[in-house]
C-alpha cells in the first residue's frame, strides 16, 4: 500500500535510485551477507525480460522457515548480531518488500541434500513444497517487479553492472556473475579508484586498510571532490557520517602534517578516492540505505552487573575514522616522501585560486545586494525562510527543488504553478557564459552564475546544498537547448559532484497538446502525438509548445507535480569531464561535425516536430 516506506520510490528504471534496483539489491544483499559470514564464494545474477534470478551458495534459508522468511515481517536470522555482525540490512523487511512488489516471486532453499520452495503472486502464497536435491547449498530467488506498481519499466544494465562491480570491489574474493560475465576484485577499493579514474592522478593512489576500514586517496587537477563511500558493502551515494568524517580527516591530517593552517577545502580540492567501513547495525536515513545516519561504530543493549538493561556504545565513527587516517596517512607520507611536495603544491595552488576568486565573488555579491537583483532572481520556497530550514521532514528534504529557467515569462509560469512549500525558481537573464572557454576568474565575475551559486548555497561546501533536486527547465527550441548545455557545462566543470550524486535533472515538458471538445492530452514526442490523434479521432486541435511561457500555469501545474518527468543528468565514474566538455563545448572539430551529421533528424522528423 505504501511502497515508498520500503523502497524509496517506484520509477521506471531511468534513475539508479528507482525501486526496481532496490528490489534487486535487497536480494543480493542477503547473498553478500552470507559471503561476509564465510559461506559461498559466488553469486549468480541473471536478468532476462525483467525477470531477475539470484543464486548464491551460502547456507540456504532454514527449510522450515522459507515461507515466513520471505512473507512475514520481522523474521530472519539477521536480528541476532551474533549471526550477522556487519550486514547491510537488519530490518527484516527487504525480501518481504520484494515479494510484495513482485507479480511473481519464487524462492528455493537448498540445504544438505534437501530443498524447500515457495511460489507467490503479488505477495500471496500460491504453492510450496519440499523434496530432495543434488544442488549445492544456497538460496535461489526469482522475481518479476509488478507492472501494476512500476508501470512500463526496464532494467538499465549499466546501472546493474555498476552495482555488481561495486560489490566485487568491496568483497575481495567474491565472484559475481551477471548474465554470464564474471566480476572479481583482487585489490578492493584500489581497483575501484584505478579503474574509474577519469583524470590522471598527481601521484599513485594511497591504499590503506584496517580491521573495519579501508580508504583510497589521491589528488588530480580537477575541481570538486570525487569520493565514493560504502558501509558494509552498501554504496552510500548520499554519504553520511562516515564520508563527513573522512573528508574532515583528510584536511585535518594534511594540515597537521604540513604544520600549516590550510583551509580544509584547499586540502580536498581535486581529491579522488573512496572509503568503506564495517559497523554493527547501521542506521540509514531512509529504506534505500543511500545515506548513513549512525554516529557510532556499534551500539547495543546489554545487561549490567545488576541485571539492568543499558546501552553500550563503541567509538564514534568520526573519532574512529579520524584516528585511523591521522595515524596511517601520516605514516604513509613519512615513508613515501616523494609525493609530499606534490600534495603541498596542489594545496597551495588551490589556496591561491580560492583567495583570488573569493575576493571577486564577494564584490559581485555585494554589488548584487545593493541593486537587489538577488531577490528578483530567486523565488524561494517555504522550505527555506531567511536561510533557516523550516518543516525539515524527510519528505520535504527529498522533494526540495530549484527550477533553473530563462526569462520572465517562463519563470512566471513555473512560479505560479509550483508547490511553494518546497519548489523554488531561479531565473537566468539570457545565456550564461561558456565556462569551458573562460577562466575561473572570468566565471567568478559573472553576475548570473554567482547568484546561482548563492541560491544553491554551495559557495563554501557542497554539503550546504539547499535543494535536493536541481532542475534545468528551458524552452524546447535551439536557444533553450543551448542554455541547457551552458548550465550543464558550468556544473560539470566546477561542481561535478552535484551530478555524480544525482542532484541535477532536466525537466521534460510536453511538446504538443492534442484536444477535442471533451478531452486534453499532452504529448512529449511525435509518437505520443500520433497516438493521441488516433484516440481522440474527430475535431482534433493540435498545439505545438515551443516555449515554457506558452503553457498556462493552470496546465503547467500537472507537469511539475509528483509525476513530473525528469531526466537525470548522469556521469559515469570512468568518463572524463575534460574530454566530454572538449568534445561538446570546445572547438568545432571534424570529429564533432561528423557526430552532428550522424545524428541529424530527417526532413520528415523536422516537419513532424515543427508543426
Amino acid at each position: 500500500m505504501r511502497p515508498g516506506m520500503y523502497i524509496g520510490r517506484l520509477g521506471n528504471g531511468n534513475n539508479p535510485g528507482d525501486g526496481i534496483y532496490v528490489l534487486l539489491k535487497e536480494i543480493v544483499d542477503n547473498s553478500i551477507d552470507e559471503f561476509a559470514m564465510g559461506f559461498g564464494k559466488e553469486i549468480r545474477i541473471t536478468i532476462r525480460m525483467n525477470e531477475v534470478t539470484v543464486r548464491d551458495f551460502g547456507r540456504g534459508i532454514p527449510l522450515d522457515s522459507v515461507v515466513k522468511a520471505v512473507s512475514i515481517l520481522n523474521t530472519g536470522g539477521k536480528f541476532d548480531d551474533k549471526v550477522f555482525k556487519k550486514s547491510v540490512g537488519l530490518n527484516g523487511v527487504g525480501t518481504k518488500a520484494v515479494n510484495a512488489l513482485s507479480e511473481n516471486f519464487y524462492v528455493c532453499s537448498f540445504r544438505d541434500g534437501e530443498s524447500s520452495w515457495a511460489r507467490f503472486e503479488r505477495g500471496e502464497l500460491k504453492e510450496s513444497g519440499k523434496g530432495e536435491t543434488r544442488e549445492k547449498n544456497g538460496t535461489l530467488v526469482t522475481f518479476t517487479p509488478d507492472s501494476m506498481m512500476f508501470g512500463e519499466y526496464a532494467y538499465n544494465m549499466d546501472y546493474v553492472e555498476s552495482m555488481v562491480k561495486n560489490y566485487s570491489y568491496l568483497k575481495k574474493g567474491l565472484t559475481l556473475n551477471l548474465n554470464g560475465t564474471a566480476y572479481k576484485s583482487e585489490n578492493g577499493l584500489l581497483d575501484l579508484v584505478n579503474e574509474n579514474l577519469s583524470d590522471e592522478p598527481l601521484y599513485p593512489p594511497i591504499h590503506l586498510e584496517g580491521e573495519d576500514i579501508e580508504i583510497v586517496l589521491s589528488h588530480c587537477n580537477a575541481y570538486g571532490e570525487n569520493i565514493s563511500s560504502f558501509v558494509n558493502g552498501q554504496n552510500t551515494r548520499d554519504g553520511g557520517t562516515h564520508l563527513a568524517a573522512y573528508r574532515e580527516a583528510i584536511a585535518k591530517t594534511l594540515k597537521e602534517f604540513f604544520k600549516k593552517n590550510y583551509d580544509p577545502s584547499d586540502c580536498r580540492q581535486g581529491v579522488v578516492g573512496a572509503i568503506s567501513i564495517q559497523i554493527q547495525e547501521p542506521n540509514f536515513e531512509g529504506q534505500t540505505k543511500t545515506k548513513l545516519g549512525s554516529n557510532y561504530m556499534w551500539e547495543k543493549q546489554v545487561h549490567d552487573e545488576s541485571g539492568a538493561l543499558k546501552t553500550d556504545i563503541g567509538p564514534t565513527i568520526r573519532s574512529y575514522v579520524n584516528d585511523f587516517v591521522a595515524k596511517n596517512l601520516d605514516n604513509y607520507l613519512r615513508i613515501h616522501k616523494e609525493i609530499v611536495p606534490v600534495i603541498e603544491d596542489k594545496i597551495k595552488a588551490s589556496q591561491q585560486e580560492r583567495e583570488e576568486i573569493s575576493g571577486i565573488q564577494k564584490k559581485t555579491r555585494e554589488r548584487n545586494k545593493r541593486t537587489n537583483v538577488y531577490n528578483r532572481k530567486l523565488r524561494d520556497c517555504r522550505f527555506h525562510y531567511n536561510d533557516k530550514v523550516t518543516e525539515k521532514t524527510q519528505e520535504n528534504i527529498e522533494n526540495s527543488s530549484i527550477f533553473i529557467t530563462e526569462g520572465d515569462s517562463a519563470s512566471g509560469t513555473i512560479t505560479k504553478a509550483r508547490n511553494a512549500n518546497y519548489q523554488a525558481v531561479f531565473s537566468l537573464r539570457g545565456k550564461p557564459i561558456n565556462c569551458y572557454k573562460e577562466s575561473r576568474k572570468k566565471v567568478a565575475e559573472n553576475e548570473e552564475l554567482n547568484l546561482l551559486i548563492s541560491a544553491l548555497g554551495v559557495e563554501d561546501d557542497l554539503e550546504n546544498l539547499r535543494y535536493n533536486n536541481i532542475i534545468v527547465a528551458t524552452d524546447a527550441d535551439d536557444d533553450g537547448m543551448h542554455i541547457r548545455m551552458l548550465v550543464l557545462t558550468f556544473f560539470m566543470k566546477y561542481y561535478p559532484d552535484l551530478i555524480r550524486r544525482g542532484h541535477v535533472h532536466i525537466l521534460q515538458t510536453p511538446l504538443f497538446r492534442v484536444r477535442n471538445k471533451k478531452e486534453n492530452r499532452y504529448c512529449y514526442s511525435p509518437e505520443e502525438k500520433e497516438k493521441a490523434i488516433a484516440a481522440l479521432k474527430t475535431g482534433v486541435e493540435i498545439t505545438r509548445f515551443k516555449g515554457l511561457g506558452e503553457i498556462s500555469s493552470d496546465e503547467f501545474v500537472h507537469f511539475i507535480g509528483p509525476d513530473m518527468r525528469l531526466d537525470l543528468v548522469k556521469l559515469a565514474e570512468e568518463e572524463s569531464i575534460a574530454d566530454i566538455m572538449s568534445f561538446y563545448m570546445g572547438d568545432n572539430t571534424l570529429e564533432r561535425q561528423n557526430f552532428i551529421r550522424a545524428n541529424l533528424r530527417s526532413e520528415e522528423e523536422l516537419e513532424d516536430v515543427n508543426i
